[in-house]
């Protein structure tokens, strides 16, 4: 099955493919009609090489924007070498193709590459200027012409490579606040373990002098509390590897009845199904379950609105618990953009943070699922 992705990139190479032919043909029209007979081939030829490495190239490769300007430099030398009766700028559907190949330089390459590709362009046009002659009217129109689109790419080029520093910069701070967020919650959970021993041990004191054949009991209840804070403060360690307001309180599996339930009288018809009993998740599991199905249900409500019914299942086994947030909603052709949101990021970063993976994306027979799988540490022995 074809991804959306797949789809959208073949539509833009599909539609920027025609935009080439249309500028290789405008551009033969002219030149046949200026200069008659065959005058036009050259420079459609060259053309169409250059807007060929455009359509082929892949992001963050050198290799086609140096391609691209190998061509275009040797098409201005062979138009100066066989005489001044052809054009020797670099033909406008020629600096098209070069312009789509620098302005994703400019985008996806490293500043030295990026700025060389840019260079070398402005360079170009130069030397096709330099080419054609002194003419009485100084830079030709066709430099001119060539000039503008190149600039047009590099502000293009760059405002993209902005955009994209911008998103990067975001998504990194919603991973950053998702994690300290749950070493918060964890936090919490480690102070209310060592609170609970410190007060067993002065329980275990008072015994010693009244009861001493009880002070076992404290002791085994006092090592069960320490093994469960040492084991969250491993996992808070893990999670601060790197450097507001107050932790919510962790909600436990009983909460997600409570938030189905919300969801269904503001949206679509929600079902819950998860196994019965005791869970006996750790609290970061626990939380973080709830936050998956949480940010689910709100995505439902922003992006699927055609959404009539929504399901929304927890199952267990000895080594994970899954939860999956499916709807029936049809999926339009911006879907998969609108559901890329910062709480997805968030969510991911929550899940992978515990060892876990986090799959979104469309259904096979129609609407949209986010499912994530999250590891039950075993605890540790007594």
């Amino acid at each position: 099955m074809t991804s959306p992705a797949h789809w959208v990139r073949g539509a833009s190479v599909t539609g920027l493919g025609a935009v080439f032919l249309a500028a290789i043909a405008v551009q033969s029209a002219a030149i046949g009609q200026t200069w008659g007979a065959w005058y036009w081939a050259p420079g459609a030829a060259f053309a169409v090489a250059v807007c060929l490495a455009a359509l082929a190239g892949r992001p963050r490769s050198p290799w086609p924007p140096a391609a691209g300007l190998g061509l275009a430099a040797l098409a201005v030398l062979v138009t100066g070498l066989t005489g001044r009766d052809l054009p020797a700028e670099p033909s406008p559907a020629m600096v098209l193709g070069l312009a789509v190949l620098t302005g994703r330089a400019l985008r996806d390459l490293r500043p030295i590459p990026a700025g060389t590709v840019a260079a070398a362009g402005l360079a170009l046009i130069a030397a096709g200027q330099l080419a054609a002659g002194s003419r009485p009217s100084g830079v030709t129109g066709v430099t001119v012409l060539d000039g503008a689109i190149w600039l047009t790419a590099v502000g293009a080029g760059l405002s993209l490579r902005l955009l994209d520093a911008q998103a990067r910069a975001t998504a990194e701070r919603v991973r950053r606040d998702e994690r300290l967020e749950l070493a918060r919650e964890l936090h919490d959970v480690v102070a209310h373990h060592i609170t609970g021993m410190v007060l067993q041990a002065q329980g275990a004191q008072v015994v010693a002098r009244r009861d001493p054949e009880r002070v076992g009991e404290y002791l085994g209840e006092l090592e069960t509390a320490g093994t469960d804070a040492l084991a969250a403060m491993r996992r808070v360690v893990g999670l601060l590897r790197d450097a507001a307001d107050a932790a919510p309180t962790s909600p436990g599996p009983e909460g997600l009845g409570a938030l189905v339930e919300r969801f269904g009288r503001q949206g679509p018809r929600a079902r819950l199904s998860m196994p019965d009993g005791d869970a006996g998740w750790p609290p970061e599991v626990t939380s973080t379950v709830y936050r998956v199905v949480q940010e689910s249900l709100t995505n439902v409500l922003r992006h699927a609105p055609r959404a009539r019914s929504v399901t929304v299942t927890v199952e267990q086994d000895a080594r994970d618990v899954t939860v999956e947030v499916a709807d029936d909603a049809p999926a339009p052709a911006a879907r998969p953009h609108q559901r890329g949101g910062h709480g997805l990021i968030g969510m991911r970063e929550r899940v992978e943070t515990l060892g876990g993976s986090l799959r979104a994306g469309p259904r096979p027979d129609g609407g949209w699922s986010v499912r994530a799988t999250l590891p039950v540490p075993a605890r540790e022995p007594r």
